[in-house]
């Protein structure tokens, strides 16, 4: 298997945080409601096909993105509209399909799709919902179909802290995701690279018309932008698609079949749960019947939708994020730490600092919560950043000049080659304490605001 070159850095840090999912799957509990949260798909504006009380098929529209219409997000199982969630200035949050017994499903003719012309398979995708599992960059919105990329990235490794294994979840996939990377080969002009594991290459040996690659280094070593930056710059004008690697398999189990799937496989993890294992669900699916196969530890916990660092805080009343391969449970931090300054007061707090004695402890792995220990200061330590970010872009700057909206350092510091999960590491390890995701979120918004 020719590797085409092989990733690897020292800048970044392992968050050795208990509650890894062990490699077997639990029984798949069957959710009643599953959602569409519009925030999923960073920069579009929904507007509604159906409406409250409406019946609708698995793989059959209900809303589509007001700047590109084209794009449809469609229901993952077949249901009623249940209700329709707004918030303020009466945005769209949550649309909740109620699933019933029926197996209705929206059937589109893929046969011979391999002799489909590029035009012609776009709008198969479009019209069956597909696309909205491809995304672009530079900003991480969804992919416009009117371009042709420079490239297609995939990556099978997560560094990201209890990451899900996709070596697992794709083992018994393998068929359906050489089905996509045909698909997704049909869509550019060069094979899609795809990033394997170094300690693990054989698993995707077999897969074809791909351009392989490895990975190695702690994390943000799986963040696709380092990948990208390596592999396939990006200049002015270029873009690049990225597509998750379930994603890939989903896409060909669409073309196999011509039902749109929306199969989900999920680690539940995190130091609060006992026996954290996988299951399988769907899109969107309600979080409760799934949390409710496992017992946990703590009674007062954090249930997170993604991982510590980039996901969003939920509850067993939400639903599962679109993208999402994991769900994160932690203890709640309520407690308070009497001169938890001092180095050695407790050895089992996780830090990236030589000054703490928890480094040389706990090798097995840290019982975490969400304790801040500390809250926003006014102080930058110079250099601190960059420790634990290996993008060749100066992150302390270009938090500022996000910070002061001076778009013109935005570009020349690098603000199209990230994303806010780039800083998710950062977030955690700063001494200021600053929000650096949401600040570079704010500042990718500006820039398709002013610049498109």
């Amino acid at each position: 298997m020719e590797i085409i070159k092989k990733i690897q850095t020292r800048r970044g840090a392992r968050l050795n945080i208990k509650g890894e999912a062990e490699k077997v799957f639990t029984k798949t509990p069957s959710s009643t409601t599953f959602a569409l949260k519009p925030d999923d798909f960073f920069g579009s504006i929904p507007k509604l096909i159906k409406k409250e009380g409406e019946e609708v098929k698995a793989g059959e529209p209900v809303f589509y993105s007001k700047k590109t219409p084209q794009i449809k997000f469609v229901s993952p199982v077949s249901g009623v509209i249940e209700k329709i969630e707004r918030g303020a200035r009466r945005k769209i949050e949550k649309i909740i399909i109620k699933k019933t017994s029926s197996a209705d499903a929206v059937i589109h003719d893929c046969k011979n799709w391999e002799n489909l012309s590029q035009e012609e398979l776009k709008a198969l995708l479009l019209e069956s919902g597909n696309w909205p599992l491809i995304q672009q960059r530079p900003y991480g919105t969804l992919a416009h179909p009117e371009d042709t990329p420079k490239a297609i990235f995939v990556s099978t490794f997560s560094t990201s802290p209890l990451s899900p294994d996709f070596d697992l979840i794709l083992a018994k996939e393998l068929s359906a995701f050489q089905e996509g990377i045909n698909v997704l080969n049909k869509l550019v002009d060069q094979h899609v690279f795809l990033g394997i594991d170094a300690t693990h290459p054989e698993m995707f040996s077999q897969i074809e018309a791909v351009q392989k690659y490895s990975i190695a280094g702690p994390h943000p070593a799986g963040n696709l932008s380092l990948h990208i930056q390596e592999l396939a710059p990006l200049n002015m004008g270029e873009r690049i698609w990225t597509v998750n690697p379930e994603d890939v398999a989903n896409l060909g189990r669409f073309v196999q079949t011509g039902h749109y799937s929306p199969q989900r496989t999920v680690a539940v993890c995190g130091n609060a749960v006992e026996n954290p294992k996988y299951l399988i669900t769907k899109q969107g699916a309600e979080l409760q019947p799934l949390l409710d196969e496992f017992e946990y530890l703590t009674s007062d916990n954090r249930i997170i939708n993604g991982d510590v660092l980039t996901g969003s805080t939920s509850s067993k009343a939400g639903h599962l994020g679109f993208y999402n391969n994991q769900i994160t449970v932690i203890p709640e931090g309520n407690d308070y730490r009497m001169l938890g300054w001092l180095p050695f007061k407790d050895n089992n707090i996780l830090s990236l600092s030589n000054t703490s004695f928890s480094r040389l402890f706990k090798k097995n792995g840290f019982e975490v919560n969400t304790n801040l220990n500390g809250e926003e200061r006014a102080l930058v330590v110079t250099g601190e950043m960059e420790k634990v970010f290996p993008l060749d872009i100066y992150p302390m700057q270009l938090l500022k000049a996000c910070m002061v909206e001076d778009i013109e350092k935005m570009e020349a510091l690098g603000i199209y080659e990230v994303v806010p999960e780039d800083f998710g590491l950062i977030d955690y390890a700063n001494t200021s304490k600053i929000e650096a995701q949401e600040i570079i979120r704010q500042g990718i918004e500006l820039m398709i605001n002013e610049v498109g």
